[in-house]
């Protein structure tokens, strides 16, 4: 066991005035498995370079031990998975690698397949376990759910469980649950760890948030009592002080003695009062740093003009000789949530394709109004340029509430001013959430929308559609939202 401690750690990035970090302070042990999290853009891969050395700092971050970041950069995708693997670590031991493989329960023909042919999850579970046969390293783990299907994440998530030393980025309530045993968390204003794993942190979380909530209404109250009070005395003492010397106690000679002390008694009592409303209110300053904002956002889905809005009836789907998914029948009714559900290579993102009208070769029957509208949401923000306003008008959406959702999504207002390419992967998600809620249809279309974005803001969506049930179908492979949302599940199998 060792200990890795920040000590007054500030950062910005160059030409910016923001700082991302500012004398951020904390220890983390490095047997702990620690799960990361926070909102997009909050700085959780910018920490993450800063333990690489990166990046130039102000404060000290000392370590007695080497880190590894995952997903290591794979220059040669074309060459055999074992010879990618020898470039990663060139003095690994093959029979620890088997014995992680085995773990993740990846075959060792793989190794002598290109990489480039191995499907996503493949590559991710190779990628780990190069990861952990480096000994005596702490573990910089990026991320590793995103293209890992729900059995996938499962057994990854299992596999982490058994192991220690690392820091985890993900966004997955389910796999965090699973796996950590401590949580390091990006708030506004600080940074914490905690002992437990995700739900205990949230759970922590929204009892301090009602709290301070219940402490910010009694305050709010308060501060108008005394602000009228205050009002009130200060008037009074006003009055008195406008007569203190015009006043002729016996008729004879004006008074300065009593009527002054008790004006000045008055001016003493006001300054006391606004001395208090000044405390309360700066009391009040302290509250609510690191609630964050989860405002319910607002869509209006088209209403079609009858109930069922598509049908597959036996649909096959084949790629020249090779079929992809075979007999499958569902309907999409107004107001059903459809998950789609399987494998990573069942054929859900090519269902998606032959309902939004590509050019799929299928057998069976497909039913789908002409006039009906969809809007779809891939899972490539490559394409993403510009600023918000230009995509917005290109895109024919209100650009008043494509903003408004993304403000609700925890965009500050100097984003809106800066070019889309330069977004983290959640915010370019988010980018494209908006502008999918932003558009007049009948059915949504979500192909893994969810992708990099923070755990808050998927808890935002979840609410959103139970809210406002428009008609969708999705793939995800986020359990948790899929269990909160789904209305019905059309499970594909290989």
């Amino acid at each position: 066991m060792s200990l890795i401690n920040v000590t007054n750690l500030t950062f910005a990035y160059e030409g910016s005035y923001d700082n991302i970090f500012e004398n951020v302070n904390f220890q983390i042990d490095t047997d702990w498995k620690l799960g990361f999290t926070g909102r997009n853009g909050r700085g959780k891969t910018t920490f993450l370079n800063l333990l690489l050395g990166k990046y130039e700092y102000s404060g000290y971050i000392s370590a007695n031990v080497s880190f590894e970041y995952f997903p290591f950069p794979v220059e040669n995708k074309e060459n055999n998975t074992i010879d990618v693997i020898n470039d990663i670590f060139p003095d690994y031991l093959h029979w620890q690698l088997m014995r992680e493989l085995s773990l993740l329960k990846v075959s060792e023909d793989v190794l002598y397949r290109p990489f480039d042919s191995l499907s996503n999850g493949e590559q991710t579970k190779v990628l780990l376990a190069t990861l952990f046969i480096k000994e005596n390293s702490f573990l910089l783990i990026d991320e590793p759910t995103n293209h890992l299907d729900m059995k996938a994440r499962k057994l990854v998530s299992n596999y982490l469980k058994s192991k220690s030393g690392f820091i985890l980025v993900s966004h997955d309530r389910s796999f965090l649950d699973n796996c950590v045993d401590h949580i390091l968390s990006i708030n506004k204003t600080n940074i914490e760890i905690q002992k437990g794993n995700f739900s205990s942190w949230w759970e922590n979380k929204m009892r301090q948030d009602n709290f301070e909530l219940a402490e910010n209404e009694k305050l709010r109250k308060d501060i108008k009592r005394l602000s009228d009070s205050a009002k009130r005395t200060g008037s009074w003492s006003h009055e008195v002080e406008k007569t203190k010397n015009g006043t002729r106690n016996s008729g004879s000679k004006v008074d300065k003695g009593y009527i002054g002390h008790k004006a000045a008694k008055m001016m003493k009592r006001s300054k006391a009062i606004e001395q208090r409303q000044q405390l309360a209110i700066n009391e009040k300053s302290k509250l609510l740093k690191n609630i964050e904002s989860s405002d319910s956002l607002e869509i209006s889905q088209l209403a079609f003009h009858k109930n069922q809005l598509a049908e597959l009836d036996h649909i096959s789907i084949f790629y020249g000789e090779k079929i992809v998914c075979a007999d499958i029948s569902f309907t999409i009714d107004q107001g059903e949530r459809i998950a789609l559900s399987g494998e990573n290579g069942s054929g859900k993102s090519s269902i998606i394709k032959l309902i939004c009208g590509e050019d799929i070769n299928y057998t069976g029957t497909f039913r789908k109004d002409s006039q009906l509208r969809i809007s779809y949401v891939s899972q490539d923000t490559s394409h993403l340029q510009g600023n918000l306003s230009d995509y917005a008008a290109n895109s024919g959406i209100d650009e008043s509430l494509f903003k408004s959702i993304l403000r609700k999504l925890d965009f500050s207002r100097s984003q809106f001013e800066k070019d889309i390419s330069s977004f983290s992967g959640g915010q370019k998600k988010k980018v494209l959430i908006a502008k999918s809620l932003s558009e007049n249809v009948h059915l949504h279309i979500w192909d893994e929308p969810l992708n990099f974005i923070d755990i808050i803001s998927r808890m935002q969506i979840e609410e959103l559609l139970l809210e406002y049930s428009p008609t969708i179908l999705f793939v995800e492979h986020d359990r948790e939202f899929c269990k909160q949302i789904a209305t019905k599940i059309v499970e594909l199998k290989i």
